[in-house]
């Protein structure tokens, strides 16, 4: 019989509090690549999101003993990256750096391999605009629109992570889509 991923993660949490140190390797496997997807997208760097990853399964270690059973695995994970994202952030607040230009947050092109080179340019140019609007969002309206679209979590799963109520959940994904159709108006002449 096969354990529900929640059931897996959970119980390879518990591994890991009774010692059993491979059952980290078996979390990172299958939450390694979500979490820096995430977390690339949250901070629009790449070598940045591997470092703040691999953080958060440091962190997950040291606090392996704190974590409750009656949550799921995946939210507290992404409570974790999305705090040291925002400490991050402040800190990159008070350290600016000039970046050369912005980092493409996709390796995929969003067109079809048997697109047409016009198709995969339009398709790229749609997908460069869609990154740069995202980038654009304050922190915690990207950090929903990330968590919900992206991700597929509920209001009440994005609310943990967040530290906040469903209602304000709610409020600020609103805010994000109705902002990035704003920032996307022009380019999609609408």
């Amino acid at each position: 019989m096969t354990l529900a991923r929640d059931d897996l993660d959970i119980e390879w949490m518990r591994s890991l509090a009774e010692g059993e140190e491979l059952a980290l390797n078996r979390l990172m496997d299958v939450w390694s690549k979500p979490l820096i997807v995430y977390l690339t997208r949250l901070t629009s760097n790449a070598a940045t999101a591997a470092d703040l990853a691999q953080e958060t399964f440091v962190r997950v270690y040291q606090h392996r003993y704190r974590f409750s059973r009656s949550h799921k695995f995946s939210t507290w994970l992404f409570a974790i990256a999305t705090n040291l994202a925002r400490n991050h952030a402040r800190w990159r607040g008070r350290h600016p750096e000039t970046l050369m230009e912005h980092e493409n947050l996709s390796n995929m092109p969003l067109a079809a391999a048997h697109a047409s080179p016009d198709e995969q340019a339009i398709a790229n140019e749609h997908l460069i605009a869609v990154q740069t609007a995202v980038a654009k969002l304050a922190q915690e309206l990207r950090e929903v629109l990330l968590l919900a679209t992206w991700h597929g979590m509920s209001h009440r799963e994005i609310a943990q992570v967040q530290d906040t109520s469903e209602k304000a959940v709610e409020l600020r994904l609103y805010r994000a889509r109705k902002q990035l159709r704003e920032l996307l108006a022009e380019h999609l002449g609408s």
